[in-house]
């Protein structure tokens, strides 16, 4: 299929985390054809309703429980204000049923693949 395998360096299990991570949500679907595809056609069908699902159903949690498309359209501050309001109204309503404070309902804010840590970038800048 023209696919060029990819291997991690030795002892080291964290190349590519973000990749792992999402090969892990992707293989771990009920949809998976533990068997494999049976051509080009299905998998590519298959992954395109898998990105779909990913992007549009799949709620993330380090993104406050929204999907990554409302993420990106900036959806996810109204979502998460009526979100912190029905908790808030639920737990004055029912207060024996909540232990201590209602779930995190704050924006992510920013989110990078790869921060780069304060020391290096100084270290990078005092080598310049």
């Amino acid at each position: 299929m023209g696919v060029t395998p990819s291997h991690s360096r030795p002892r080291v299990s964290n190349d590519n985390p973000f990749s792992e991570s999402l090969f892990r949500t992707l293989k771990y679907r009920p949809q998976w054809p533990s068997s494999g595809f049976n051509n080009l056609d299905d998998a590519r069908s298959w992954v395109k309703n898998f990105v779909e699902w990913y992007n549009e159903e799949h709620r993330h949690s380090r993104i406050g429980s929204v999907t990554p498309g409302q993420y990106h359209r900036n959806e996810d501050n109204e979502i998460l204000a009526n979100r912190k309001t029905v908790f808030e109204r639920a737990k004055v309503r029912n207060p024996e049923r909540w232990s201590g404070k209602i779930r995190k309902c704050e924006p992510a804010g920013p989110v990078m693949l790869n921060p780069e840590k304060p020391e290096i970038s100084e270290q990078l800048e005092q080598a310049a």
